[in-house]
C-alpha cells in the first residue's frame, strides 16, 4: 500500500448526499500523511459546508473557476500541476457526464481535464440514474480516457430504493486509492496467506483458541492486494472485514485451515504463514454440553499438524514466509524455527503484539536479521511486502 506522507491530493466535491462521506476521507487522508486541497462544486456547497473541508484539511477550499487569489486567474492549471492525484467523491452522474464528453464549465470540470496525474471517481447516485444507458456509455468513455472508478457498491441509497449506485465508504475508497497508487511489486505473483485464530472444540459450546485479533495477517493481504499480488486468505474466525479483492476462505480448526491451505498450495508462488494455529486440540469432542460436576475433569490434548512444515517441505513448495510469536529470547527461537523448517525467511516478534495495535518485528533469513521498527500495523504490513518482494524477486534472479 502505497505511502500517502506529503502526497499532494485534489478531493474534488460534486452535489450528492454522500459529499457528507467526503469529510471522513479528508480526515483519513490526512492522517496518513497527504496534503489535501479541495475542489468543491456549487451544487456540493449546498449539501455540506466548505467550512467542513476547511478545518480538516487546513487548506482553502476552491469553489469558483475566476477565484483572483491566483493571479492570471487560472486555478484549474496551478492546482493540477503539482498534484499526485485526484480523487472525485461524490462523483454525480452529471460529472461524470461532463467529463465523458469534454465540457469544462466550472473549476473541478477544468482541473480535471487540465490534469497530469492519475483521476479517481468515486459515483454516486440512484440505481435507475447509474444503470441508465447514458450513464453506461458515460462510464466506458471515461474508463476509456484513463479515470479509475472507485465502486460503487450496492446497498439503500438516501431515496430509500436499494441497488447499485451507493458511493463506497471512506475506508473503501481510501484502501482502493492506497491500493491503485501503489508501486507494483508482486505483480502477477499468486499469494496464499493464512490469519487469525483457529477454535478448537471440547463440546459444543466449549473450545481452545487464543486472543490473536488477525489483524496482522489481514493487513498484510491488503498490502499484498496493493502490490498487484493475486491473494488468496485462509482465516481463522475473526471480527474483521475481508480484504477488498482478495479470495477469503474462512475456517474454524486447525484441521481446516490445514486442509484448506493443502488444497491451495499448488497453484501459489508464495506462501505467508501468519496466522495463530492452535499447537493442541482435545483429543476427543464431546457431544452435546458437558454438564458442570464437582469432579474434575482431565482433558486429553493432542497436537495439531504443522501446516508451515508441511508445506515448506511438499514436493516444488511455495517460496514460505513464517512469522514467530515468541517470548523470551525471541531472535534465538525464530531462528532455530527458521532452520527447522528450512524456510528462506521468517518474520519475528514479541507475543505481546498479538493484541495490540501497532508491532515491531524482526526479518530473519539465513543470511541476516533485519529489523524493523515499532508501527501501526498496516505501515508495518506494506514494509514487510516491500521486503518479501524484494527477496522472492532476488531469489528467483539467482537462480536463474
Amino acid at each position: 500500500m502505497t505511502d500517502f506522507n506529503q502526497k499532494r491530493i485534489i478531493l474534488g466535491i460534486t452535489g450528492g448526499i454522500a459529499a457528507y462521506k467526503a469529510a471522513e476521507l479528508t480526515r483519513q487522508l490526512i492522517k496518513a500523511g497527504a496534503m489535501i486541497r479541495v475542489i468543491m462544486t456549487e451544487a456540493a456547497t449546498h449539501f455540506i459546508a466548505p467550512a467542513t473541508f476547511q478545518a480538516l484539511s487546513n487548506q482553502t477550499v476552491w469553489t469558483d473557476l475566476w477565484d483572483t487569489r491566483i493571479q492570471n486567474t487560472m486555478a484549474h492549471i496551478e492546482l493540477s500541476r503539482d498534484s499526485d492525484a485526484i480523487i472525485v467523491a461524490p462523483a454525480s452522474a452529471d460529472f461524470i457526464a461532463k467529463i465523458a464528453h469534454g465540457l469544462a464549465n466550472d473549476l473541478l470540470t477544468t482541473t480535471c481535464l487540465a490534469r497530469t496525474c492519475p483521476l479517481f471517481l468515486a459515483p454516486a447516485m440512484n440505481r435507475q440514474m447509474w444503470e441508465h444507458p447514458a450513464t453506461q456509455r458515460n462510464v466506458s468513455q471515461v474508463q476509456n480516457d484513463g479515470a479509475v472508478l472507485l465502486g460503487p457498491e450496492e446497498g439503500e441509497q438516501a431515496c430509500g430504493e436499494t441497488g447499485l449506485g451507493r458511493m463506497l465508504g471512506p475506508d473503501a475508497i481510501f484502501e482502493d486509492l492506497a491500493s491503485s497508487l501503489s508501486p507494483k511489486l508482486l505483480r502477477g505473483i499468486k499469494i496464499l496467506l493464512t490469519a487469525g485464530p483457529t477454535y478448537e472444540a471440547i463440546d459444543d459450546v466449549r473450545g481452545i483458541t487464543n486472543s490473536s485479533s488477525g489483524k496482522m495477517g489481514y493487513e498484510l493481504a491488503k498490502a499484498c492486494v496493493a502490490a498487484g499480488a493475486a491473494v488468496t486468505l485462509i482465516s481463522g474466525p475473526t471480527s474483521l472485514e475481508p480484504p477488498r479483492h482478495s479470495r477469503t476462505i474462512a475456517v474454524t480448526s486447525a484441521s481446516e485451515m490445514h486442509e484448506q491451505v493443502l488444497a491451495e498450495t499448488p497453484s501459489n508462488d508464495i506462501f505467508i504463514s501468519v496466522a495463530a494455529v492452535a499447537d493442541y486440540r482435545p483429543a476427543n469432542q464431546q457431544q452435546g454440553k458437558i454438564r458442570k460436576s464437582s469432579k474434575k475433569m482431565i482433558l486429553e490434548l493432542v497436537p495439531t499438524k504443522d501446516i508451515l512444515t508441511e508445506v515448506a517441505s511438499s514436493p516444488n513448495p511455495p517460496w514460505c514466509v513464517g512469522f514467530a510469536a515468541e517470548s523470551g529470547d525471541i531472535l534465538a527461537k525464530a531462528q532455530e524455527k527458521l532452520g527447522r523448517k528450512h524456510l528462506p525467511l521468517i518474520i519475528a516478534n514479541s507475543t505481546s503484539a498479538i493484541k495490540a495495535a501497532d508491532n515491531e518485528v524482526t526479518l530473519i533469513d539465513a543470511q541476516s536479521a533485519h529489523k524493523l521498527p515499532r508501527m501501526d500495523k498496516t505501515s508495518l504490513a506494506r514494509q514487510i511486502v516491500a521486503e518479501i518482494a524484494k527477496r522472492y524477486h532476488s531469489r528467483n534472479t539467482r537462480s536463474d
